[in-house]
């Protein structure tokens, strides 16, 4: 994809990458993704607001070239993760002159990273300026919008928002901005729920900073950019202050039926009452679609089989990556099955400390489940829907 004009000397010069479908060695990108960086040229000074991911540093180097970019004075790093310095080297050969623009703790980071001279970089503060001539950028501390070195840079002439991971979603697509708003809220929320949720009260501090900008465009650094910037910024007030809904998420893996028969009938009673109910099978599931469903869940009940003992690999993983998400859950229950014995429950307690939720009496089947466990079930379900109903969740 080749250089496209936001505004007069304002250039996407960044990269499309389709057929990308794993990030991190962990996160499904169902929608491939894009590494977007941006040109300024300025009356005194040009810049380049992040770069792209190693792999596609060649398809930056060649949109400069198409733009004819002789120099660059400043490169703005507002965020050391590869996918967006990673190509700061390869700049930094191609226009020596260029100075590295970022926080204290950025820099830090990119010299460990990517072994980037100490003499290459200028650090910048909270609400910094640095002129172009006609244009001026301001820079502002987002800490652990992912990681705790993070700013965004806002561009105040031309009231552009450069938010790196803020606001950003893993979609390859040809448009430069939002045309289709389901799609777009969708690979927003899954971006949300995977990489932003666990740091969702920071995310609270770091929205009410930017709510004096004035801002006519949000460019993030993943997905389309947002020319009505209200949509997403709604979006992330929702997800990050809202009370949890009527939902209750329930990943399970089941090896012989047994669980799977328990997972089907506390469904069956939830959905009598009332409660919306998420269902993921573990050993299918695709982990973003279940990361965007705690998102808004008051509840998680978790099935499981027994394995030696203990709870079944997958739904381990399954508590594990809830923990590290830390999403907003009130409640969490366990049921499933043993042979003929089980510590599962105390292990998936212990896999779970982060989630400060109030622990609901488990329900586990000797056997294929029998009348007192469905009875059981049953209980558990008034439970939710009762506990659900009393904090206002609907």
């Amino acid at each position: 994809m080749k250089p496209r004009e936001l505004k007069p000397d304002i250039f996407w010069v960044g990269a499309i990458d389709w057929d990308r479908r794993l990030f991190d060695a962990l996160i499904p990108l169902p929608d491939g993704t894009s590494y977007n960086s941006y040109l300024i040229k300025g009356s005194e000074k040009t810049v380049l607001i992040d770069t792209v991911d190693p792999t596609m540093q060649e398809i930056l180097t060649a949109n400069l070239s198409e733009l004819k970019i002789n120099s660059i004075d400043y490169i703005i790093a507002n965020h050391a993760e590869q996918d967006h310095s990673g190509a700061i080297p390869q700049i930094l050969e191609k226009y020596p002159e260029a100075i590295v623009v970022c926080t204290p703790k950025c820099k830090n980071m990119l010299i460990d990273l990517l072994m980037i001279p100490e003499t290459q970089f200028i650090t910048v503060s909270d609400k910094e300026t640095i002129s172009l001539g006609d244009k001026t950028l301001e820079f502002i501390y987002t800490p652990w919008v992912h990681w705790p070195e993070t700013m965004v840079t806002y561009l105040r002439e031309d009231k552009i928002l450069f938010s790196c991971d803020f606001f950003g979603s893993h979609l390859a697509t040809t448009d430069l901005y939002v045309t289709n708003k389901g799609q777009t809220d969708e690979a927003a929320k899954r971006y949300y729920a995977e990489i932003m949720m666990p740091f969702r009260t920071i995310i609270q501090k770091n929205l009410e900073k930017l709510e004096g900008l004035k801002i006519d465009i949000i460019a993030p650094s993943h997905g389309p950019l947002y020319s009505e910037p209200e949509f997403i910024m709604k979006a992330y007030h929702h997800w990050s202050f809202d009370d949890p809904k009527n939902i209750v998420v329930l990943p399970y893996t089941s090896m012989h039926g047994s669980t799977r028969k328990m997972v089907e009938y506390i469904v069956s009673a939830l959905v009598q009452r009332s409660v919306t109910v998420k269902q993921f099978d573990l050993s299918v599931t695709d982990i973003g679609k279940m990361a965007m469903a705690l998102v808004d869940a008051a509840t998680v009940v978790i099935g499981t089989p027994t394995v030696l003992t203990g709870a079944h690999p997958n739904v381990a993983y399954a508590a594990i990556l809830a923990n590290a998400l830390r999403p907003n859950l009130k409640f969490i229950s366990i049921i499933g099955s043993y042979g003929w014995g089980s510590k599962a429950i105390d292990q998936l307690v212990a896999l779970v400390p982060n989630l400060k939720a109030e622990i609901l009496e488990p329900v586990l089947s000797k056997g294929f489940p029998e009348e007192t466990d469905f009875k059981a079930l049953e209980n558990l379900a008034g439970i939710i829907a009762q506990k659900h109903k009393e904090n206002g969740y609907n």
